[in-house]
């Protein structure tokens, strides 16, 4: 079979279900070489679809201070004092 580039929903998924069903393929046998491209492909309009930017580094470290119900004061042994802690997290000051 001919493979192409990915670019529509519909060839992504017809290739995840062929994926499916070379899973158990021997490598180096045509069945492997197929599961290989076919995976290579998938990756590929995955990456230019679902591509996910690195997050802005303070709104990810708000996040985690939410997620462990952590305030500023948390942070004063790392970035100094609280009104510098402050100015950090309010993006007044660099990290």
């Amino acid at each position: 079979m001919i493979y192409k580039i990915i670019k529509t929903e519909g060839d992504y998924q017809r290739a995840l279900a062929r994926i499916d069903e070379l899973m158990d393929a021997e490598p180096n046998t045509p069945e492997g070489d197929e599961l290989e491209l076919l995976i290579n492909l998938v990756e590929l309009y995955e990456d230019k679809k679902y591509s996910i930017d690195m997050p802005d580094p303070i709104e990810a470290i708000k996040f985690r201070m939410e997620q462990l119900n952590l305030n500023q004061q948390a942070l004063v042994p790392f970035i100094g004092s609280k009104s510098k802690v402050s100015e950090v997290l309010n993006k007044k000051r660099p990290l």
